[in-house]
């Protein structure tokens, strides 16, 4: 099985007619996943031609719901206009949008994330690859022909680390792997897919990356305490940053002992959590875990 993405998938792209949105676009489609169409205002009414397959653009999400029946949309709208697409997509009240596009302001993505509460729209990101269930559909940037369908599921703050761990347990495969972004404000957070893999009967164990900054970490390792029956490995990206530095992502900043890698490695552990120092080391924790 897959959390939040499936083989039912059915994908349209949001800034589908940008260069970026085009190339994406074209390795989903690449990777068998069905993408129905685009969304572009100036442009509705149009179609593309990618790779053979005829793709049409609606001016608005609920329009291409309404005409293609997508359920997923996938945002490569510029900064400025994110939010803007994001709100467009909860009030089309479509089941999941993942927002690939980085440098979203936090403010906006405050009013966006506000926005969908209580609303039925999952959010994924900003600032994110995306969402991979591998053998079934693939809506981000995630490279598709790392690795198989199998046993992990994986949750990530890092769009590279994500793939990084994906080769390095490749011979298992994974049921899902969604890169959940590092901004400050996201949507969906490692408790939400820690909670989905937990009810997933396929995924049998799973792999948590973080980062240096915030709390998220230890409010997962909180949540993996009380609820996860299954086993968990983690690794936190930022052993070696300097403190107070902001590093990379715009979350990943360290306040005196707050959200320091130590810190949120100790609360890992004491969570029952096996906790690597480095990417390859978490793989050969899951590897020992898997029996491989």
């Amino acid at each position: 099985m897959a959390i939040f993405l499936d083989e039912n998938s059915s994908i349209i792209v949001q800034g589908m007619t940008g260069g970026e949105g085009m190339k994406h676009t074209r390795r989903m489609l690449a990777s068998g996943s069905k993408v129905v169409g685009g969304v572009n205002a100036r442009k509705a009414g149009t179609k593309v031609e990618i790779d053979g397959h005829t793709l049409p653009v609606f001016g608005s999400v609920a329009e291409a719901m309404g005409e293609t029946g997508a359920n997923v949309t996938v945002g490569f709208v510029p900064p400025a206009f994110t939010k803007d697409s994001v709100i467009e997509a909860v009030d089309a009240q479509i089941p999941l949008a993942v927002v690939i596009t980085e440098g979203v302001p936090v403010h906006d993505t405050a009013a966006f994330w506000a926005y969908a509460q209580g609303k039925s729209t999952r959010i994924i990101g900003p600032n994110c690859p995306g969402i991979i269930s591998p053998g079934k559909s693939n809506a981000g940037i995630i490279p598709a022909d790392i690795t198989g369908p199998g046993r992990v599921g994986l949750v990530s703050k890092s769009g590279t680390l994500t793939y990084q761990m994906m080769f390095e347990l490749r011979d298992f495969g994974f049921s899902t792997a969604i890169g959940i972004g590092g901004d400050p404000i996201i949507g969906t957070t490692h408790i939400d897919a820690l909670a989905a893999f937990e009810a997933d009967p396929e995924t049998e164990a799973i792999v948590m990356i973080g980062e240096i900054g915030g709390d998220a970490e230890e409010r997962a390792a909180a949540f993996i305490k009380a609820n996860v029956s299954k086993p968990v490995v983690g690794y936190v990206a930022g052993f070696t940053a300097p403190e107070g530095k902001t590093m990379g992502h715009a979350g990943a900043i360290v306040s005196g002992s707050s959200g320091t890698a130590q810190a949120k490695k100790e609360a890992l552990e004491a969570a029952g959590v096996q906790v690597g120092k480095t990417p390859s080391e978490t793989a050969r924790l899951m590897r020992e875990i898997l029996g491989g």
